[in-house]
């Protein structure tokens, strides 16, 4: 096992033993297994980290917890072009997949927002999803086969490293999105699909009128029409990739030229619509400030107008608030700048009257207002299944007892 540091520590009062003192850098699954098994046996909590981009995100873990750093577990284990999967390593970056991929004409759509610097496991173990998931699939949708440590240092595998794979207990979509609160992620298997022959991404702008909105989003989910993506955007967002001040509906679609030209000729019968950059889309997801709180908003996407028009409405007042939504999934995604901390809570008690809101990034008081994620029966029990000695990232989803 490779630690960090490691010296005595029963010099400082209340110091967990060594070598918990300092991160823990495990090189490969068996390395993070002894550290779990080693944590375990001395009641030592863990926080995972992989890039470190999401250690801001969930409620605040447990502050005695030792870092167990996972961001050496990289590598690209397999890949069958023919097959359209591949299994890498937790640590692999999203950036050396996607290059991998590309050059057999395939990719991964996964699009976390952040940079694409971001780690696979990460990813999966967040469910974190962007402008695709709506019509390529959630990260429980594109993963195929994990294998993780659970909370007694036992390696599980769930799923397979094929697409036809259903023996056993779904441990797959389980594991994925529980916030690494049920084992360490050490290699995942996923599936990619065939890069599209053309894209091209459109712009139409959005009105303000509640019912000029709710006609407009339901003529494009009516409309034949097959994208990538459909997203709301705030005019704040718009304005920073320089394509206009208010808000608008863009769309990312795909396809071979002539269904790519179909679809544009038939857009042009609902609105008039402009052509971005397909940079557009990665400029959206590094679009977070630092330190920016963020939450999601969600209803029926039949109701995304009065939604919509609603969080707009409530970060009027908040210079530098801006909102995303998905107009396939009815779910919204609020940022506000780290300088407005004060202003979070109240929002996220107003919103949360009326539609169903999940924290991301909130500071400590906002996170009062919003029950905990996994507190309820079930959960519990699963939970105490696989980390029995609750040492895996403790107080993420539920506060520690």
């Amino acid at each position: 096992m490779m630690w960090s540091g490691g010296g005595p520590a029963a010099a400082v009062p209340n110091a967990p033993p060594a070598p918990f003192d300092s991160p823990l850098h495990p090189r490969d699954t068996a390395d993070v297994a002894a550290a779990v098994r080693d944590a375990a046996a001395l009641g030592i909590p863990l926080r995972i980290r992989g890039a470190g981009h999401w250690l801001d995100a969930g409620r605040p873990v447990t502050s005695a917890a030792c870092i167990l750093d996972v961001s050496a577990l990289r590598g690209i284990v397999e890949y069958h072009p023919g097959d359209l999967t591949l299994t890498a390593r937790a640590g692999t970056s999203l950036a050396e997949i996607d290059a991998a991929a590309r050059a057999n004409g395939q990719w991964l759509p996964l699009d976390p927002v952040g940079a694409a610097a971001g780690s696979l496991g990460a990813a999966l173990a967040t469910a974190s999803c962007g402008p695709l998931a709506a019509a390529l699939g959630h990260p429980r949708d594109l993963s195929l086969g994990l294998e993780f440590v659970d909370g007694r240092g036992i390696v599980v595998r769930g799923g397979g490293r094929v697409v036809k794979n259903v023996a056993g207990f779904d441990l797959v979509r389980l594991t994925v999105g529980a916030w690494g609160t049920l084992g360490v992620i050490t290699e995942a298997t996923v599936r990619l699909r065939a890069r599209p022959e053309a894209e091209c991404t459109l712009a139409l702008d959005a009105p303000r009128d509640a019912e000029a909105l709710a006609t407009l989003l339901r003529s494009l989910r009516a409309a034949p029409l097959a994208p990538l993506a459909m997203e709301l955007v705030g005019g704040g967002r718009m304005a920073a990739l320089e394509a206009g001040e208010g808000d608008a509906v863009l769309l990312r679609l795909a396809g071979n030229p002539v269904g790519v030209d179909a679809q544009r000729r038939h857009l042009a019968s609902i609105g008039t619509a402009r052509e971005l950059p397909a940079t557009a889309w990665d400029h959206l997801a590094a679009a977070d400030p630092a330190g920016a709180f963020t939450l999601r908003v969600s209803g029926r996407p039949s109701r995304l107008a009065p939604l919509w028009l609603g969080v707009t409405a409530a970060l009027a007042h908040t210079p530098g608030a801006h909102c995303q939504a998905s107009v396939e999934r009815g779910v919204a995604r609020v940022v506000v700048p780290a300088g407005d901390a004060a202003t979070v809570a109240p929002l996220v008690r107003s919103l949360a009257r009326e539609w169903h809101v999940i924290g991301e990034r909130l500071p400590a008081e906002a996170w009062d207002v919003l029950p905990p994620a996994a507190s309820d029966r079930l959960s519990r029990r699963v939970r105490a299944a696989f980390d029995p000695y609750h040492i895996l990232n403790p107080g993420l989803l539920a506060p520690t007892a």
